[in-house]
């Protein structure tokens, strides 16, 4: 049995998505990032970082997992799925799972702050974050037109890149001239365990795009 504490945001529903394609047993306990749950110190014990998601694996004696990109390894790893097993492959999975840690999740992150979020519109900063991410999709896009998932057969690092990339439109960056890549998109949309997943826990409706914003932002992990 695992615990996943999380919340709706992209990086909680890789974990989602993850747990339901892997068919694992699991209890969600959605927290409330507005109410600063997890800065709470019951939660620092587990994520010390203060941020969502995080795991604690009951069949591990608690071993507690934080960082959505170490709970996706931890889960490929501990049931020997979504990641093949040989170096070459697992290299290629764990590349493309940094590209989204290390570049299309900060970048659109940004992009939803500056387009979103912030009180004053900083135009050059919108420019930048949302070019960044667009200039991301594209190497997307180039990579899909010649293989039909990122890493060989879907994994880890399709579920990670999709969480984020399939939000474009709230980033305000469009995809409509990126063939390849919508076709992954949908394609992975389609998936039953992913159509689960997103919807875990229920996004919780906010009047205040302000609070929000620093509520994502202070909230959850890359």
């Amino acid at each position: 049995m695992i615990d996943l504490y999380t919340a709706a945001t992209p990086n909680g529903h890789k974990v989602s998505i993850a747990l339901e394609e892997l068919e694992l047993t699991y209890t969600l306990h959605a927290l409330d990032l507005m109410a600063g749950e997890q800065k709470e110190p019951w939660f620092l014990a587990i994520n010390p970082n203060g941020r969502i998601p995080a795991i604690v694996d009951r069949a591990e004696d608690n071993f507690a997992v934080f960082e959505s990109g170490a709970i996706l390894i931890y889960l490929a790893e501990k049931t020997g799925e979504l990641m093949p097993t040989d170096f070459k492959g697992r290299s290629q999975v764990l590349q493309w799972l940094m590209f989204q840690m290390g570049g299309i999740g900060p970048m659109m992150g940004q992009a939803n702050v500056f387009h979103r979020y912030f009180p004053e519109k900083i135009q050059p900063a919108i420019d930048r974050y949302q070019g960044e991410s667009k200039r991301l999709f594209r190497v997307l896009d180039a990579h899909l037109a010649q293989h039909e998932y990122l890493a060989g057969d879907y994994s880890i690092a399709d579920i990670a890149n999709w969480a984020w990339v399939h939000t474009h439109n709230w980033s305000g960056v469009t995809v409509d001239d990126l063939p390849h890549l919508q076709r992954w998109l949908a394609a992975i949309a389609a998936r039953p365990a992913v159509q689960r997943g997103i919807m875990l826990p229920p996004r919780v409706e906010r009047t205040d795009p302000t609070t929000v914003g620093t509520m994502l932002e202070k909230g959850q992990s890359r």
